[in-house]
């Protein structure tokens, strides 16, 4: 049970939240702004742009100019009465035209009228149309400023219109609060998705605050690296979800978190384990050349498919345990077949010398002397011992198991776990192929010969043969012509690995047809060493 975080703090759900919203907010808040900004900046525009067409249609008034050149300003003018009529017509805040000395002939006030612009009017006098946003007599306004030309094109004045800037204040005013009120929407509605996100963030975690979910990795990757045994787990995409430093090891390559299983470089061994049907429990498989137990478990929650986990479990010191006792095995069968061989030769000595053959006695002996092994042609205990338990039981199985005439093996063995592991394989197999096969008598032929420091075996039985479909499948692991697949499949595959992993290799020399069976051959590179104090015949201790 967790000890509760100390202090009264916010959930993380709750923290989430709060934070979202406010986030959410200013957001919202920000971008109004920026909005309003730019429709204020618009309307400006707008309104600038409006002044100026009002200004160029009084411009363009026939007489206008000539009336300002031969006039003096007044208030009763027909300059002042045609700009008033304008300006209420357009409802425009002034109408203001002027000679180039920029002397008002009219405005709204007519006291204005024969005094100086409260604003340059040099850009205009200068041919040049401006719009801008200024104070003036009446206020803020929205100007827009043309030259005044005669029919000659002369400039002989300007024509000044202004919009009053409060009508961009009350139109920004309205577009400011129609824009509050769209972004109520987005608001509420992010809101409602924060609510739900932090209901989803709190059922995702589980209910645990960040110092626990911190808590669980670190128990997560001690547990991990504690155990003994592979873990991989590979989600529903087939991405490597969780593994840990012993499934990398017995894979043979790293596992990366978020990467597909594919991309990692897993051999297809790997990857067939993740479809292989029926679901692998405690089976055992050649994973990455190494014995491994898999068991592949399927993840689900509320009716979801969450993956699967591979369990990997090394045998590789159980198999050198295994193949260790085997190789003890076979010696130890060799020496009791050997002591009661030795029983049986006395037996027959004691008989003769009791009769007084001695004659016979003496070519008895002689003959022993010359066969140093009961199997020919080989001496090295493990092999003669291996041979010998093989025997007695492909005998229980009705099987015949011969060593060839040709056999013929020099020096002992250097590696006999090595060589007992890829013989006792290539035997049983051979054995169970000519016992459920339909030619009798049910036999099994092998023959060992040595190649310098290397050790060759052909092992020919008397069964069915290799489908030739099989080819070279017969060496993957798990392959098995059998009906029934438990136990089966896996001997073949670990003779080929122990036999390359010395420099040789096992191969199918011959598929067998209608008239033989199968025929097996193995090499094993360097497994042979001469016997110490045997010398040749020409040298001292030799013999001939």
């Amino acid at each position: 049970m967790r000890t509760p975080l100390p202090g009264r703090r916010l959930a993380l759900s709750t923290q989430a939240l709060v934070a979202f919203g406010v986030l959410l907010v200013l957001v919202l808040v920000a971008a109004w702004a920026a909005t309003a900004a730019v429709l204020r900046r618009d309307l400006e525009s707008e309104y600038e742009q409006r002044a100026l067409a009002i200004a160029r249609s009084v411009a363009a008034e026939p007489g206008l100019a000539q009336q300002v050149a031969r006039s003096q300003p007044r208030a009763s003018g027909p300059v002042q009465r045609d700009a008033e009529r304008v300006r209420r017509a357009t409802g425009a805040l002034y109408v203001v035209v002027t000679d180039d000395r920029g002397i008002r002939y009219s405005h709204p006030t007519p006291g204005e009228i024969g005094q100086r612009v409260s604003t340059s009017p040099d850009a205009a006098l200068s041919g040049r149309e401006v719009v801008t946003v200024e104070q003036g007599t009446l206020g803020r306004s929205a100007r827009g400023k043309v030259p005044l030309r005669d029919d000659t094109g002369d400039v002989v004045g300007e024509v000044s219109v202004g919009i009053d800037i409060a009508e961009i204040d009350a139109a920004s005013h309205r577009l400011a609060t129609l824009l509050a009120f769209v972004a109520l929407a987005p608001l509420a509605l992010g809101l409602v998705g924060a609510v739900l996100l932090s209901r989803r963030l709190r059922r995702s975690t589980l209910g645990l605050e960040p110092e626990e979910m911190a808590d669980l990795v670190r128990e997560h990757a001690a547990v991990l690296g504690g155990v003994r045994d592979g873990v991989l787990a590979v989600d529903p995409r087939g991405r490597v979800s969780v593994s840990n430093a012993e499934a990398a090891r017995l894979v043979g390559c790293p596992l990366p978190r978020g990467v597909p299983l594919a991309e990692t470089g897993v051999g297809d061994d790997v990857r067939m384990l993740l479809i292989e049907e029926p679901a692998p429990a405690g089976a055992l498989r050649l994973v990455g050349g190494r014995a491994v137990l898999v068991t592949r478990v399927p993840v689900q929650r509320d009716q979801r498919d969450l993956g699967t986990v591979l369990i990997l479990r090394d045998r590789s010191d159980l198999d050198q345990l295994a193949r260790e006792l085997e190789s003890t095995r076979a010696l130890t069968d060799a020496l009791r077949a050997q002591a009661h061989e030795h029983s049986n030769r006395l037996h027959v000595l004691t008989g003769m010398l009791h009769h007084g053959d001695v004659e016979e006695a003496g070519r008895y002996l002689a003959s022993l002397s010359e066969s140093q092994t009961w199997v020919t042609g080989v001496d090295d205990p493990y092999l003669a011992g291996l041979l010998a338990a093989k025997s007695a039981a492909a005998t229980e199985a009705g099987v015949r198991l011969e060593v060839t005439d040709t056999s013929w093996v020099e020096g002992r063995l250097t590696q006999p776990l090595d060589t007992v592991t890829v013989l006792a394989n290539l035997l049983d197999n051979a054995v169970r192929a000519a016992a459920d096969g339909a030619r009798r008598p049910a036999l099994v032929e092998v023959t060992l010969v040595s190649d310098g420091d290397d050790l060759v075996v052909q092992v020919a039985d008397s069964g069915a043969g290799v489908p030739a479909e099989a080819g070279d499948r017969v060496f993957a692991h798990g392959f098995t012509t059998k009906d029934d697949a438990a136990g089966h499949g896996l001997g073949l595959a670990l003779a080929r690995h122990v036999a390359r992993g010395t420099g040789g290799d096992v191969r199918l020399a011959d598929a067998g047809g209608a008239d033989h069976g199968a025929v097996f051959e193995a090499r094993i590179a360097r497994a042979l060493v001469a016997r110490l104090g045997v010398g040749t015949a020409d040298e001292p201790g030799g013999s001939r």
